[in-house]
């Protein structure tokens, strides 16, 4: 596959903006600078991948159909350069030890077995692409992200947020990005940026659901609930479902995640509300997967799966209803619960 450069300067951070501008105004002075920090590290990582596309960048050798393969490094509170030291991988012998290099290892592991298993995907890019991650990224380091290339971990603050290599969803969701990527390659920014964000979200909770064996009816559906620090009393970063994932937090403030295009957020903070607007997709998921029950990832996953290379860069929530109406209605049948479902979802948030 030709090497894309607008795939691989492409960065996703898990906490979104609004998170951490509420927390650099909180009273405690370690959780404010541990978020100050953060958006400094956030900032300058965005910095250099702008650096990076100014440089000739080389054509990509295409990549064989190979097993799984993963890399974890060590960035041992540093920053750069990217990835650090080599501490884990298929060829690596070295027992892992509980905390973030196995964490990492682990759920890495575990969605690439998902999109293995459930979908037939040999990887982000379908060819066996070997899945890299840094962990102990910068100090109190509250965020993960993909940029492009490979995963970042930050260990959090301890108090606010713990290690985000403990959250599956939270891995799943990132490296769904990368899959993102190498398919409709959606552009961050608005509807569309909103929507590359609800596909790492759907694939996210849709990997630790499939992990557990757990039907849409038992599930949480909420996004890094597993990332939650002690010192505050919030449920999750995001939920799918109708109801706020924290209202009136002291430190987080309320969620600004609409569930319906009437509350449709048109401010250009969050690169245009890719985070906050994912909620209104977020919510059709949800109504689609809970109407027809069962596993999520064996009835509706099967049709967003397909809609990934269905969709291109510009596609806008009206482009992802009906064309995942049309893809339920092919592999359903027009008539089916599954078509039904998936256009009652869509139209129950308003779309």
């Amino acid at each position: 596959m030709p090497h894309d450069p607008s795939r691989r300067l492409s960065r996703h951070f898990f906490i979104p903006p609004y998170i951490l501008d509420a927390l650099t105004r909180a009273a405690d002075e370690a959780i404010r600078w541990a978020a100050i920090e953060s958006v400094i590290a956030s900032a300058a990582m965005r910095a250099r991948r702008a650096t990076l596309a100014t440089l000739p960048i080389m054509a990509a050798i295409p990549s064989v159909d190979r097993p799984k393969e993963r890399r974890i490094y060590d960035m041992k509170n540093g920053t750069v350069p990217l990835p650090g030291k080599l501490v884990a991988g298929e060829g690596v012998k070295k027992p892992l030890q509980p905390g973030a290099v196995r964490e990492a290892f682990e759920n890495l592991g575990l969605t690439y077995d998902f999109y293995k298993t459930v979908f037939g995907r040999n990887s982000l890019d379908d060819e066996g692409q070997t899945l890299i991650a840094s962990v102990h990224y910068g100090k109190s380091y509250n965020n993960a992200f993909w940029n492009g290339e490979q995963m970042v971990f930050g260990d959090g603050d301890g108090e606010i947020f713990t290690r985000f290599t403990r959250s599956l969803d939270v891995v799943g969701h990132e490296l769904s990005h990368g899959v993102v990527s190498q398919t409709c390659n959606l552009e961050y920014f608005g509807q569309p940026g909103a929507l590359n964000e609800h596909l790492a979200d759907v694939f996210g909770v849709l990997t630790e659901q499939w992990s557990i064996g757990q039907a849409a009816a038992e599930a949480s559906w909420l996004v890094g609930a597993e990332i939650i620090g002690p010192k505050t009393k919030i449920k999750a970063i995001r939920t799918f479902k109708g109801e706020k994932a924290f209202e009136n937090d002291p430190l987080f403030g309320t969620d600004p995640q609409p569930k319906r295009m009437k509350d449709f957020y048109n401010g250009a903070d969050d690169d245009g509300g890719v985070h906050i607007n994912s909620g209104i997709p977020n919510h059709a998921f949800f109504r689609a997967a809970v109407a027809l029950g069962g596993k999520a990832w064996e009835t509706v996953g099967p049709v967003w799966y397909e809609a990934l290379a269905a969709l291109d860069r510009k596609s806008d929530f009206k482009d992802a209803a009906r064309t995942t109406g049309e893809i339920a209605g092919r592999l359903y049948g027009p008539k089916s619960r599954e078509a039904a479902a998936v256009k009652a979802g869509w139209k129950g948030v308003g779309l």
